[in-house]
């Protein structure tokens, strides 16, 4: 089971499992940003999750709509200024998170270089910082994999967010690691981040990845850089 994780949702009285026609919102424009994590929850809180936590934030203070059931997918969609934009938490595990972008590949006015973004954690930054990157190789994360994969370049934006411990030693074997859950002061830490990157996700829907690389460099407290 370990090879298929290397690689929540929100209550309404709506059917939480209503699932979206998959004729729904084809011709529209639309941004898309997906929380890599694990199913289930035993993997809610963990650090391998953190691109869960950032999409379920978003939902919440854009004020989507309530979650719903799309393949192998959670979505849900919303507009942001003039944006229109869906959330995805992919229902794989990790390494097959590229499966659910099969349908927006297939959207002739779809482009996963200037209309996808991909949330994920990076156990080579530390717990704190953050990431933006317009291209790039997947860093041996198989959840980054598996999207390359599915879109066939590795011209798509990415949200790094870190998650490694002050010491090395801490970290121990990898697997474990990221399988485990976050400490309470280091889920704050994480927590913590949200309001910045929720800003910088509105940048990017709205201008592209340009500005956001110029404005949020994931600097310190202190003003220095990664």
């Amino acid at each position: 089971m370990l090879r298929f994780l290397f690689g929540r949702a929100r209550s309404s009285k709506a059917d939480p499992e209503a699932a979206v026609r998959p004729d729904e919102l084809d011709a529209e424009a639309m941004k898309v940003i997906v929380g890599l994590g694990n199913p289930g929850r035993e993997y809610e809180r963990t650090r391998h999750n953190v691109g869960w936590w950032v999409v379920d934030h978003l939902a919440d203070v854009w004020r989507f709509e309530p979650w719903k059931r799309d393949g192998e997918a959670r979505v849900t969609t919303g507009s942001v200024g003039r944006a229109r934009v869906r959330l995805v938490k992919p229902q794989t595990y990790m390494n097959l998170s590229g499966s659910v972008l099969r349908s927006y590949l297939r959207r002739p006015a779809w482009s996963a270089a200037s209309d996808l973004m991909i949330v994920v954690d990076e156990v080579a930054l530390p717990l704190g910082r953050y990431r933006f990157r317009a291209r790039g190789s997947a860093g041996g994360h198989n959840g980054l994999k598996s999207i390359e994969a599915a879109v066939g370049s590795q011209d798509y934006a990415r949200l790094r967010i870190g998650i490694a411990p002050d010491d090395p030693r801490r970290r121990g074997d990898l697997s474990d690691f990221v399988l485990d859950n976050f400490a309470k002061q280091e889920s704050d830490v994480v927590r913590a981040l949200m309001p910045t990157l929720t800003q910088a996700l509105e940048l990017w829907t709205s201008h592209g990845i340009t500005p956001v690389l110029n404005r949020f460099t994931g600097t310190t407290e202190n003003g220095s850089e990664e």
